[in-house]
């Protein structure tokens, strides 16, 4: 599982999530922990890739390889691409979806097994390829070091579940993190502007 003290892209992330993600089954409830609300959400993963060399620079080969780098939300030099995209994950026909919130296992610069269809390079723990966190292990019902199936995924194509339920860093309660918010905004002024048009040329037949 991931840690659960900091993040390759927050190191205060325990304070930030609101405590101790305890993975003890006996200190949780309905996938989160019982001794306080989570402030981010408790569906998270680690995959083994960090796009950012620091908080100012990105890896060279990040605007290569990462898909949707050019509808990434914040374009500021050194902000994560990948922070917070979502993934399908799969086990014993069980399928649960959660947010890319830190770097491993074991390594940071694997681009060809989380973007391409490379194995892992890790060789610990069986080629490990993924962390996941006590929430997901939780759904899934998984065992240690379990193989899963995992993809990325809009997240628009996500129902509602568990994972719609905690964290400001959650699309489902926060809208403007939403992907596909400035998609369906300009969408919806193209749509006012044909009104407009429709509107005047009826004007003009008067």
């Amino acid at each position: 599982m991931t840690p659960n003290h900091a993040s390759s892209w927050d190191t205060r992330w325990q304070e930030n999530y609101g405590g101790y993600d305890n993975p003890d089954t006996t200190a949780r409830t309905q996938y989160r922990p019982k001794a306080f609300t989570p402030k981010l959400n408790p569906f998270y993963v680690a995959l083994p890739y960090n796009d950012c060399l620091n908080y100012k620079t990105h890896c060279p080969q990040a605007s290569r390889v990462i898909p949707w780098w050019s509808q990434r939300l914040d374009k500021r030099p050194g902000k994560s691409a990948c922070k917070g995209r979502w993934l399908q994950i799969v086990y014993d026909k069980k399928v649960c979806y959660a947010q890319w919130e830190d770097c491993g296992p074991f390594t940071t610069d694997d681009w060809p097994y989380v973007f391409g269809n490379q194995r892992p390079k890790n060789t610990e723990n069986k080629a490990a390829g993924l962390d996941v966190s006590p929430a997901v292990r939780d759904y899934l019902g998984m065992p240690s070091m379990a193989k899963v199936h995992w993809r990325f995924i809009d997240f628009n194509s996500i129902p509602k579940g568990p994972w719609s339920q905690y964290g400001s860093n959650n699309p489902f309660l926060n809208i403007q993190l939403d992907p596909t918010l400035k998609a369906r905004q300009a969408h919806l002024e193209y749509l006012r502007k044909l009104r407009d048009q429709a509107y005047a040329r009826k004007k003009d037949w008067r």
